[in-house]
């Protein structure tokens, strides 16, 4: 099943009231002469690397002002919400259109909006996970001005997961790390250091140029981050994500393709479950455990918080790994299954309630 990008919607969650109010209404570019210039930072990653809890680290350890721009893939904004429990945080929301395909233009809009409106200080954009960084940083390119700077893209790289997003969607992954100044890795908890050198080596056959971190950002300090946060993407083209082939051209849907000939890659489905529900913790067990072993198709990514029981419970699931955590009580009970050949029936008849496909 295609997926299909329908118009972005997007709302403000102000956090705080940015360094500079102004009007809302489109500003004209040329009379910024008092206003400080707007850094935006892309970080980007396949889907469940850690792109939200990366953000969040960069928060508590840098406490700089930032707003951010999450754009989910399905309908439940599950990591957003995870980012406004920081009330310091600014987060604007897409959660019905693919910034780097058919929603490119709503997107340009929003973030001139921001900069316009807020005027925060940072502007972290985090893409969804099947999104090609190259085609964001292009679409960035075209509204880029005099205030409005474009730092080094981070990509993160889920160690434990890396080799089956590159076989299930090898265009993206490429791409994503191809286009990356920084390439952080993730989930190493249990990793030999000699696994860790030999994907290094791999990865960097693809960007000998980027940086690597291959040990817990966390424990980088400040000062890295604040690196990050200064370092300009200079006025060059976008890493070439194409294999020995011409420059990537553009196909009818915004899809970046290697040549007009080529298949269009194929998205995953995403299935949306609105005040699902199980009978207790365990029988959440069960499910994840299903999914891991491929009862419901090939699910690459699953998270929510739902009421199981007596209790809610807030789930991440990807590749074939899930964690399970008690979580306060919700507004409504939210689940997103990601992936190709999803049963989605199967998959209700056990959650009981009901389903969006997008």
């Amino acid at each position: 099943m295609k997926t299909e990008c329908r118009k972005c919607k997007v709302g403000a969650k102000t956090g705080n009231e940015g360094r500079n109010q102004s009007n809302t209404d489109h500003t004209d570019q040329n009379d910024q002469s008092g206003k400080d210039t707007m850094k935006i930072l892309i970080v980007s990653g396949f889907l469940g690397a850690g792109k939200t809890t990366f953000i969040q680290a960069m928060t508590d350890i840098t406490g700089r002002d930032f707003a951010v721009y999450e754009n989910e893939y399905a309908g439940a904004g599950i990591d957003t919400k995870r980012l406004e429990e920081n009330p310091e945080l600014s987060v604007w929301e897409s959660t019905e259109n693919c910034v780097c395909c058919s929603g490119k233009a709503d997107f340009a809009e929003a973030v001139l909006t921001i900069s316009n409106s807020i005027d925060p200080e940072y502007l972290i954009v985090e893409p969804t996970g099947v999104a090609k960084l190259s085609n964001i940083l292009e679409n960035i390119k075209k509204i880029q001005y005099e205030r409005i700077t474009l730092l080094k893209p981070v990509s993160i790289i889920d160690f434990t997961n890396y080799h089956n997003g590159k076989v299930l969607y090898p265009d993206i992954s490429e791409d994503q790390v191809r286009t990356a100044s920084v390439i952080v890795f993730s989930k190493t908890e249990n990793a030999l250091p000699e696994e860790l050198e030999a994907l290094q080596k791999e990865i960097r056959k693809l960007n000998p140029d980027a940086e690597f971190v291959t040990g817990p950002y966390e424990d980088l300090g400040k000062d890295w981050f604040m690196r990050v946060l200064e370092n300009r993407l200079d006025q060059e083209p976008v890493n070439d994500t194409s294999s020995g082939s011409p420059a990537s051209q553009e196909t009818s849907d915004g899809q970046a393709g290697n040549d007009p000939g080529a298949p269009e890659t194929s998205l995953p489905e995403s299935i949306t479950l609105v005040s699902a529900s199980l009978p207790s913790p365990t029988h959440l067990i069960g499910l994840l455990d299903m999914i891991v072993f491929g009862q419901f198709g090939d699910i690459v990514r699953a998270k929510g918080s739902i009421p199981c029981g007596k209790e809610w419970i807030r789930f991440d699931l990807v590749g074939g790994s899930w964690i399970m955590t008690g979580d306060a009580p919700c507004e409504k009970a939210e689940c997103v299954f990601i992936g190709k050949n999803i049963s989605g029936k199967e998959i209700r008849s056990i959650l009981r309630e009901n389903m969006i496909r997008l």
